[in-house]
């Protein structure tokens, strides 16, 4: 339970997934830390945004959230319980987390109609009846605020964002704890984006959903979520309510971030943070701070070791700076 006594749906503990990738002939497999050391709880009705660059494990973080894969060492927690690491999960666990992929299109099979796509999931995982099941897919699509006769159409016959409210249908017809949002809004137009960011509102308040929310976009994560994860090289750098780290980030690579979201009031200005290089290779991290090449402030104190989230003031850290 939080401590305003809402339940913890989601939690990981020091979550990592390391990939071994060949280097050669007659070369040792090298490690792959892709993800290394995240943490966080999630309570029903909650938003996580997980924000960084390409490349920082956002996505790899999402297929572990899953169950799509396998974490390597950690523990997460689905609904008060543990997902074993050498077990698959059982069919409970995995219709309490489900999916919302960038692409709605892509992520929807163009030679199936809408209604043999949102009743495949009930056929496999309960045993409604024929009727059960089409009551179930028109309720369902009224929620996200399509026609029940949009059922028998196929995915080319809708508009981006209505493909994105199918998807979100298809998602939520098990009935899931959590959902993960893996850059949902993206690829729509901005006036559809505020209709999709609307729903999904909507529908937590409506479900009770935990959100793992992962975008690129600080202007939507700081509306719809209630506490950010910054990411870098596969780790954790920033992590607090949104509201805090949004009013004053700690960690330089959160305040370069920041520095390239457009301000909205008028007559004010934000000094955009350029930095330098790109971020190291995975397969030759650098010593101590993963962000100390790329880091204005960095020391020789941030070659020698790895810094771990501590807190600082109403933020947690990772940079011996701050």
């Amino acid at each position: 339970m939080t401590e305003d006594g809402a339940a913890v749906v989601l939690q990981a503990v020091n979550l990592q997934r390391h990939y071994q990738v060949r280097q050669g002939f007659m070369q040792p497999p090298a490690t792959v830390r892709a993800l290394n050391g995240v943490s966080f709880s999630l309570a029903a009705g909650e938003t996580l945004a997980v924000v960084g660059e390409s490349g920082c494990g956002k996505s790899t973080l999402a297929r572990q959230l899953t169950l799509i894969e396998t974490p390597t060492a950690g523990e997460l927690w689905l609904d008060g319980h543990r997902v074993e690491p050498k077990r698959r999960p059982d069919a409970a666990l995995r219709r309490s987390v489900q999916i919302v992929f960038q692409d709605p299109y892509g992520s929807l099979n163009p030679r199936k109609t809408i209604r043999q796509m949102l009743e495949e999931p009930l056929l496999l995982n309960t045993r409604q009846g024929r009727d059960e099941r089409r009551t179930a897919i028109a309720a369902m699509l009224e929620r996200v605020g399509l026609r029940p006769e949009h059922a028998g159409r196929y995915p080319h016959m809708f508009s981006g964002g209505q493909r994105q409210r199918i998807a979100i249908a298809r998602a939520l017809m098990l009935r899931p704890k959590v959902v993960v949002l893996d850059e949902p809004v993206s690829a729509l137009d901005l006036s559809v984006r505020a209709q999709i960011l609307n729903l999904l509102t909507e529908l937590q308040q409506e479900l009770g959903l935990a959100y793992v929310f992962i975008s690129h976009d600080l202007s939507v994560v700081r509306r719809i979520a209630d506490r950010v994860l910054v990411m870098y090289f596969g780790r954790p750098v920033e992590y607090a309510d949104s509201e805090a780290i949004f009013t004053r980030p700690l960690h330089p690579y959160t305040e370069a971030l920041f520095s390239a979201t457009p301000v909205a009031e008028v007559g004010q200005k934000r000094e955009r943070i350029h930095l330098q290089g790109e971020p190291p290779s995975p397969l030759n991290p650098p010593p101590g701070c993963p962000f100390q090449p790329r880091c204005a402030f960095a020391g020789a104190r941030c070659t020698q070791s790895v810094p771990e989230l501590h807190q600082a003031g109403a933020v947690q850290v990772a940079c011996i700076l701050r």
